[in-house]
């Protein structure tokens, strides 16, 4: 009884998830960015769109809480997962122009022969990409790793000049690399059916990746991919996810210590050939294409991670009356200290990334939705429980945040 109503609820997320790509195609919605990423529409869209969502969140805490007493087929659970997904791949672009930022520092480099480590999209205000980015990165350098902008240009020229080619391209990806992750966390945990729910029934996911096409889903791909290589004995390979994770976004850099530690503890061999050889080939090629020009990019993440949004727990402790600079150096210290904490996990034999990352969540002074990737793929792969209630906590939390209401 309880693997159907787990079943069950997973239905019901796919349908609220398919009711939120509806919401998003009336011709006056808001969901869609449109020029310079100001939401434009009716907000009764929105409303509906985020009222969907969470009863799409609520189908899916249901359906994770029957799976914790049942064993139901995995096929099910995995047909869910792949649909809950690849829905969002029918509707436009929603809730960010990210994607199409990604598009525009793509065509910078591809085709213009710039460099998007010293070229803002505005140096190029002519290209058929420039009317789509965000407002507030139109005159800012690429913040990315170099690994992903390597791999930009080619998507930047396939999808040519269209923002829905190049919409749906970053989607699709995106999208994939979630299902893959689902898959990899599955084959990870102790419990694959509810690891696979855990990842793959997640409606916020699904609206932001399939949905906005992030580069975060990249992250969890390969940092899943790294686990599970180095699980199976595989460890140049897994050294070769880490270091292309980590020039993606510098994220991975959080878990490499917890990991070595964790390595040290159980005797297991780790790769630093495959990540010293990927690092360097991908180095080399940054360097080659853009200079010296992409380390700048670590500068521009950091002051682009000093500024607040308003779900951030520093802003909310800001709100509340504190001073920023306290508000913000409290939690860091607080993180500081809890990763101390996770440090001497690690070295007695477990390093608890998905907790880590939750916790750095808690901290950070510049906290988006789609950040949930780093952590909700690696608390069920982990089958760490406390990091799996945080990880659906912040997808509740953050649930509204993007939508234009």
């Amino acid at each position: 009884m309880r693997g159907r109503a787990a079943a069950a609820a997973g239905v019901a997320a796919l349908a609220l998830v398919v009711a939120c790509v509806a919401a998003a195609w009336p011709a006056d919605s808001a969901l869609e960015p449109v020029e310079g990423g100001r939401p434009d529409g009716d907000e009764r869209w929105a409303w509906l769109f985020l009222a969907c969502a969470a009863g799409a969140l609520a189908a899916y805490g249901a359906g994770l809480l029957a799976l914790r007493g049942a064993a139901p087929r995995l096929a099910v659970v995995a047909a869910l997962a792949v649909a809950i997904q690849l829905a969002p791949l029918g509707a436009p672009l929603l809730l960010s122009t990210d994607a199409w930022t990604y598009w525009d520092y793509g065509r910078i480099a591809a085709v213009h022969g710039g460099n998007p480590y010293a070229d803002p999209p505005s140096a190029y205000a002519g290209d058929p990409a420039f009317p789509h980015v965000g407002a507030a990165w139109r005159d800012t350098t690429s913040v990315y790793g170099p690994a992903f902008t390597l791999a930009t240009e080619p998507l930047a020229l396939a999808a040519g000049t269209s923002p829905s080619a190049a919409a749906w391209l970053f989607k699709t990806l995106a999208a994939a690399a979630i299902v893959a992750a689902a898959g990899l966390a599955a084959r990870l945990s102790r419990r694959p059916a509810f690891a696979l729910a855990f990842v793959g029934w997640n409606p916020v996911l699904a609206l932001h990746f399939g949905g906005g096409g992030h580069n975060d889903a990249w992250i969890a791909l390969l940092v899943l991919a790294a686990l599970a290589l180095g699980a199976v004995g595989r460890r140049q390979l897994a050294g070769a996810a880490w270091a292309a994770a980590a020039l993606v976004k510098w994220v991975p850099l959080l878990f490499l210590p917890l990991r070595a530690l964790e390595a040290r503890a159980s005797g297991r061999r780790v790769g630093h050939l495959g990540f010293a050889v990927t690092a360097t080939l991908l180095v080399g090629a940054a360097t080659w294409r853009y200079g010296f020009d992409w380390i700048g990019a670590f500068a521009s993440l950091a002051r682009n991670a000093n500024g607040e949004t308003r779900f951030a727990l520093p802003s909310r402790l800001s709100a509340l009356g504190i001073p920023d600079g306290v508000a913000t150096a409290t939690l860091a210290l607080a993180f500081v200290a809890a990763y101390v904490w996770l440090l001497r996990e690690a070295w007695r034999g477990r390093a608890r990334l998905g907790l880590a990352a939750a916790l750095l969540l808690l901290a950070v002074p510049y906290l988006a939705p789609w950040y949930t990737a780093w952590t909700v793929p690696l608390a069920a792969a982990e089958d760490d429980r406390p990091a799996q209630w945080l990880g659906f906590a912040l997808c509740a939390y953050l649930l509204p945040q993007t939508v234009p209401i």
